[in-house]
């Protein structure tokens, strides 16, 4: 019976974990099925997560490839779970596999929604700010989250850059994470990549007198061309991807109701400069 299925986050997670091996390996798609026996379309396919590998394929992947000890029992462990529609990942986020899938996602994605309650989403912070939200990470590990965040922003300024909107409420710009002048530089980052015609910020402000999804804390919204749309949610030491349809209807409805809550972009511009104002003021 053929595996076949679309894509769910598990399945390519696993897929860009097996292609990110075969590079650092050496080996091309072509090279990597004439050893295994297969078709190069089947390693596409196990790569893409349209047709994920079984345990033992995905065995046969690795031995070639040369990865063995815990990393191999890991991602057998991940091919024999794949097909889990709901994925929750535990442990620090940052992990192999959730990098990659969130990598993949974000590239292939047609339109990113995020929702922000007390921090800038990292696709848009600075280096500074980063530094100071990852500040109690030892150095090294601080170091590599830093280098692939600084990579996504790769996504925003390619050929066709998906759709991006944030909504950031209001608390976002009071913490002054890394101190005023790291605020401050921020802020005018925010400012400036505002300005593109693919990228909308809106700020929520704290004057709701009404309980709104956003209280229940931060999420976002990948949609796109080839599949059904995906919410990613990350707490501390866990992240999740959801794909069950009717819950992902219900984040895009709260979605909507955030939104129109939110400041328009023109009134938020205005809100976020009177902002640095008051933080420069300060610096003064």
């Amino acid at each position: 019976m053929t595996r076949t299925t679309k894509a769910n986050p598990r399945a390519r997670a696993l897929g860009a974990e097996l292609r990110q091996l075969r590079e650092e390996a050496g080996f091309g798609v072509r090279e990597l099925g004439r050893v295994l026996g297969v078709g190069h379309t089947t390693i596409w396919r196990y790569e893409s997560g349209l047709k994920p590998p079984t345990p033992e394929e995905a065995a046969s992947v690795l031995t070639v490839l040369g990865v063995k000890g815990e990393d191999k029992d890991r991602i057998i462990a991940g091919a024999r779970g794949v097909r889990d529609p709901d994925w929750l990942a535990s442990g620090f986020p940052g992990v192999k596999g959730e990098v990659a899938a969130m990598a993949d996602f974000e590239r292939t994605a047609t339109a990113i929604t995020e929702v922000q309650t007390h921090v800038v989403p990292g696709i848009l912070q600075t280096r500074d700010y980063m530094t100071a939200v990852m500040a109690s990470l030892p150095r090294a590990t601080r170091e590599a989250r830093i280098a692939f965040r600084l990579s996504r922003r790769e996504v925003l300024d390619s050929v066709r850059p998906p759709d991006y909107s944030v909504i950031l409420n209001e608390a976002v710009f009071h913490e002054m994470i890394g101190g005023p002048a790291v605020m401050a530089e921020q802020l005018r980052y925010l400012l400036s990549v505002g300005e593109r015609s693919m990228m909308t910020v809106q700020v929520l402000p704290f004057s709701t007198s009404a309980w709104h999804a956003a209280h229940a804390g931060p999420f976002l919204l990948l949609e796109f061309a080839d599949q059904n749309p995906i919410v990613h949610l990350e707490h501390f030491r866990t992240t999740a991807f959801v794909r069950n349809v009717r819950d992902v209807r219900d984040y895009q409805e709260a979605l909507a109701d955030i939104r129109d809550r939110a400041m328009s972009s023109a009134e938020s511009r205005g809100f976020i400069r009177s902002r640095v104002e008051a933080i420069e003021g300060e610096l003064r």
